[in-house]
């Protein structure tokens, strides 16, 4: 198991990508702080199975990422549970598209204030107990957009890039304290999101994949694996592609 002993504070647990990583980092012997929306009564049925399951313990945190005050004090109730937290991985996210002329700036905010600004509240907050253990791996999901662009996702680039850009001055800033802060950046993966693509356009996107295919979330779950465990313990500042071989 390559998590064994450590926790993992995980957003955007609910489902896709979070999930997946929920799962995954279990089953490989980590403690996870499952940070979710909301309340959900199918994903409580599956974190007490996965929890049984695995051995390891799942505590649930509900909070709003657009509120600021519900992620304080969510995150202070971490601290205040002398919680030791070795991974955070900043996965939740969300996206309003529209080409850029029909784009207002409230639903540019909005992107902006789930996929960017709560994502640098919560790395405040546990980067200072990472400082403090002087260890610690921060995991941020940018995206291909936020390199390549995309008709229609102006805010959705702009505040994945803008985590790309976060993620190499952290690295750069954390790296004394024995912090590692690394990026993926997925391509077209099937969660709900895409799942809301007419299915000629997906299938358009997909035809420009050289491996032919969409991406899983439980692939991408395991590059992130990879970056939370000691098999990359001197890898820092980067942004790994995960996209199939469109880059």
């Amino acid at each position: 198991m390559l998590l064994r002993g450590k926790t993992a504070l995980i957003t955007g647990c609910l489902k896709g990508i979070g999930y997946e990583a929920l799962q995954l980092f279990a089953r490989n012997g980590a403690d996870i702080l499952a940070c979710c929306q909301h309340e959900d009564p199918v994903f409580e049925e599956h974190r007490q199975k996965l929890a049984a399951e695995t051995g390891v313990t799942i505590t649930p945190y509900y909070f709003d990422l657009s509120n600021a005050e519900e992620i304080m004090s969510a995150m202070k109730r971490v601290a205040a549970e002398k919680r030791k937290v070795d991974i955070l991985l900043n996965i939740a996210g969300t996206t309003e598209d529209s080409l850029f002329h029909m784009t207002t700036m409230a639903s540019m905010r909005r992107v902006f204030e789930i996929n960017f600004f709560s994502q640098m509240l919560v790395s405040q907050y546990v980067s200072k107990l990472m400082v403090r253990q002087k260890s610690g791996t921060i995991i941020n999901v940018s995206s291909i957009t936020a390199i390549d662009g995309n008709v229609g996702q102006t805010s959705y680039s702009a505040s994945k890039a803008a985590l790309i850009g976060a993620t190499k001055t952290l690295a750069s800033e954390l790296a004394e304290y024995n912090i590692r802060v690394n990026a993926i950046a997925p391509g077209i993966i099937q969660t709900d999101m895409t799942a809301a693509i007419p299915a000629q356009t997906f299938e358009k996107l997909c035809s420009r994949i050289p491996m032919g295919r969409a991406g899983l979330p439980s692939e991408v779950a395991g590059v992130m694996l990879f970056l939370a465990s000691d098999l990359s313990s001197y890898v820092t500042g980067q942004v790994l592609r995960i996209d199939g071989g469109i880059g």
